[in-house]
């Protein structure tokens, strides 16, 4: 499991084992630590990721000498869920996002920053660190195009804001997840490090990185 995205990548194998049959509806997960070992990760990592699939109805937690947490029958939290009908789509997006988004911080990097440009793009990232789930994909949207427009290229800047824009409508159709806001949120941190320092081929890989985290989340909750 790549280490820069653990909790990404824990939902996304739990998701799939669901969907694969693996853990069926009705039957209940293993115990914590058995689970933990068997997907290589830590114990508080597998709560954080089984919480937020309990809340967004994956999972349900029953009580009593014999509960434990077992697979919902059928989760609906969204009115227009992700399915297999999606997954052209979900590819195609992730592919140009790859492409364009990792150049783009690439380029910014290497450019030459007025102070202004600094502050504005330190004040988008404590935008976003401070918005709730009502106006978080935006914000976070814009600080993504603010990058590319500091790569001083209107093309390509306009293909990130088009990349964005898929991104965040496929994004409004699965949870809201605050563990995956938080870790999302030290990558801005880091990749805006690499920027204002001009390190552009750590930008680019963080931006990589970065983009891996979504595309896992995507991807694992296709029905």
């Amino acid at each position: 499991m790549r280490r820069g995205n653990v909790f990404e990548e824990t939902l996304g194998q739990l998701l799939r084992a669901m969907r694969l049959g693996v853990f069926p509806p009705g039957e209940k997960l293993p115990a914590e630590r058995e689970l933990a070992e068997a997907l290589g990760v830590s114990r508080a990592t597998l709560r954080d990721s089984l919480a937020e699939l309990q809340s967004a109805g994956y999972l349900q937690v029953q009580r009593g000498r014999y509960g434990g947490t077992v697979v919902a029958a059928h989760p609906n939290t969204h009115e227009n869920p992700l399915d297999d009908s999606d997954r052209a789509r979900i590819e195609d997006v992730l592919a140009f996002r790859s492409v364009v988004e990792p150049a783009a911080a690439e380029l910014a990097a290497g450019a030459s920053l007025t102070a202004t440009q600094r502050n504005n793009l330190m004040l988008a990232h404590e935008a976003v660190n401070s918005a709730d789930a009502t106006n978080y994909r935006p914000l976070d949207a814009r600080l993504h195009v603010m990058i590319a427009d500091l790569s001083a290229s209107s093309m390509l800047a306009k293909a990130v804001a088009e990349a964005r824009d898929a991104t965040s409508e496929l994004l409004d159709r699965i949870p809201f997840l605050k563990p995956n806001i938080a870790h999302s949120s030290r990558q801005h941190e880091d990749i805006l490090n690499a920027i204002l320092h001009g390190d552009g081929a750590s930008a680019k890989k963080l931006m990589q990185e970065h983009l891996d985290g979504t595309a896992t989340l995507l991807r694992g909750f296709l029905d």
